[in-house]
């Protein structure tokens, strides 16, 4: 369990974190995806920094745990939470972002950035792709977990729930789904588009053990993951993350038109100002 000197460090890198995306949106010239990369801050942090074991000094090393960022459009983020861990320096995602053969593209790719465990983009295919590697790896008698972040406007598709039912079915206890719960879609609200409610009834209906939480709330976070069952348990666990889009910043928070965009140097110098003022580090 983590200490109270643990979660400070925690929300410190959210909160460098934050920064890092604010600058990155406003010197980059196309759109960043800066609503979704904002309210999934904390779990990509708590994942990196302390839920994982990874080691950005072996990115290979086989008994490492597996994610797969299956909303992929939130690649700024990740790239951010690993660049914080060490995997790379955030400078040249700073540079590069975006460019023409840069590693650090709008959506992951392993081919062009190691320590990436599967390309993502597509939406709706994440869980799929997750449900293999955790199946490989209780067939190799492999005690790692994979985890999965999917955003709750792709579990609009069906081959979530397949992957889900197989996932119950198989008895994959090592694998680990979380949802973004944002509740805002490109254009619209997720139950504009298709009602999802009772959405953590319909989790375990698929036969999944269902952990509901303020996922903008560190503490709460950390708690969730460490709750999560051991790798031998043959029930999954999928983590219902509830966030707000564009947390921490005031004229984006809860609107659908922060879905994606980019920032002028007066909407940057505003963001940056409403972190400081959301991490008590204001001057009011």
């Amino acid at each position: 369990m983590a200490d109270k000197q643990t979660i400070d460090s925690l929300k410190e890198k959210a909160y460098e974190m934050r920064k890092m995306l604010v600058e990155l949106c406003c010197d980059y010239t196309g759109n960043i995806h800066i609503g979704g990369d904002l309210s999934m801050t904390e779990m990509l942090i708590a994942l990196y920094h302390y839920a994982m074991n990874v080691d950005p000094k072996d990115i290979k090393m086989p008994t490492r745990d597996r994610f797969i960022l299956s909303k992929g459009h939130g690649a700024a983020g990740m790239y951010i939470a690993m660049a914080l861990r060490g995997f790379f320096d955030y400078d040249t995602i700073f540079k590069t972002y975006g460019k023409l053969d840069s590693a650090f593209g709008m959506h992951p790719c392993k081919v062009q950035l190691p320590g990436v465990e599967s390309s993502s983009g597509s939406l709706g295919q994440g869980l799929a792709i997750a449900v293999g590697m955790a199946a490989s790896a209780r067939q190799k008698g492999q005690k790692h977990r994979v985890y999965c972040l999917m955003g709750d406007g792709e579990t609009c598709e069906g081959e979530v729930w397949e992957a889900a039912l197989s996932t119950s079915s198989f008895g994959l206890g090592n694998l680990v789904g979380i949802v973004d719960r944002n509740k805002l879609m490109m254009t619209n609200t997720t139950e504009d588009n298709i009602v999802m409610e009772p959405y953590a009834d319909k989790w375990r209906a698929f036969g999944w053990d269902v952990v509901e939480f303020d996922g903008n709330d560190m503490e709460q976070v950390v708690a969730a993951l460490d709750n999560v069952p051991d790798t031998g348990s043959s029930k999954p666990v999928v983590l219902l993350s509830h966030t707000v889009k564009g947390k921490g910043v005031s004229f984006m928070e809860n609107t659908i038109g922060w879905h994606a965009g980019s920032l002028n140097t007066e909407q940057a110098e505003k963001a940056l100002l409403d972190i400081e003022e959301s991490y008590g580090r204001g001057n009011a």
